[in-house]
């Protein structure tokens, strides 16, 4: 995926994203990070065509992205977003064959390949046991891996996700980001996702795009992004870089009293 010189704001008086050009690498995971502010949830709207850009381009498998039919974009790119709501007799199950309604013909019922992929979907995100379970009535953790479930069993080559981690209590967000690292190298599946954990940003991710007011300030492999240099450019703090033999690099907030 290709993204050249793409500007957008919702009125002439102000840009929220000024000409950004970035590649996302394909079947690895690339994050968009950045302070309050900075057009990460703009850019990824922008990525999965929820907003239309005023200038710049973006290719995917070798389209214009605004090109693509609903459909077609449907069979490429699935989304989770950050917030997302289902009816209340919704079931875990129900909810997953909603990603298989891209292939789905009008009045047809599901082939048994479908419900081939949505019983693989379920037990990727180790949620057979729940299947029949009403979505409502399940943890936050559970419930998004329902979402991730509907993701997955669209079998797209692309999957975006707008902060998978937010309301999650700690055990859930690491839980949640080691599914999705597992599904990215179990399947090959080009993910992007935004998120605001500096730490779990160096931690879980190949490639790393970093912004601030609306422009890139960087992009590459968390080894070049996250340094204390661009941190301070990025998040005007001071930190420490630090490495351990058990968990590898991470990143220390300096006192700034």
């Amino acid at each position: 995926m290709e993204i050249k010189d793409l500007t957008f704001s919702y009125d002439k008086q102000k840009r929220l994203l000024n000409k950004i050009t970035a590649h996302i690498p394909k079947g690895k995971i690339t994050t968009i990070i950045g302070p309050n502010g900075s057009g990460k949830s703009t850019l990824l709207q922008l990525l999965t065509n929820n907003l239309k850009a005023q200038d710049g381009k973006i290719i995917i498998e070798g389209h214009a992205l605004q090109q693509l039919k609903q459909k077609q974009l449907a069979q490429i790119l699935s989304v989770v977003h950050q917030h997302n709501m289902a009816p209340e007799d919704m079931t875990v199950e129900s909810l997953v064959y909603y990603g298989r309604l891209p292939y789905k013909k009008a009045f047809t019922s599901y082939k048994e390949e479908d419900e081939e992929i949505v019983d693989w979907a379920i037990e990727a995100v180790g949620l057979s046991n729940w299947k029949k379970k009403l979505l409502h009535t399940l943890s936050g953790g559970q419930q998004q891996r329902a979402w991730l479930a509907m993701a997955i069993a669209q079998k797209t080559p692309y999957m975006f996700l707008d902060e998978p981690t937010s309301a999650l209590d700690i055990y859930y967000q690491y839980d949640i980001l080691k599914l999705v690292n597992q599904l990215n190298k179990k399947e090959q599946l080009t993910t992007v996702m935004v998120l605001h954990d500096m730490n779990q940003a160096l931690q879980f991710s190949d490639y790393i795009i970093a912004m601030k007011d609306g422009k890139l300030v960087t992009f590459g492999p968390p080894e070049e992004v996250m340094t204390e240099a661009y941190i301070k450019e990025i998040y005007g703090i001071d930190v420490f870089l630090h490495e351990d033999d058990r968990v590898g690099k991470f990143i220390v907030p300096l006192k700034q009293i």
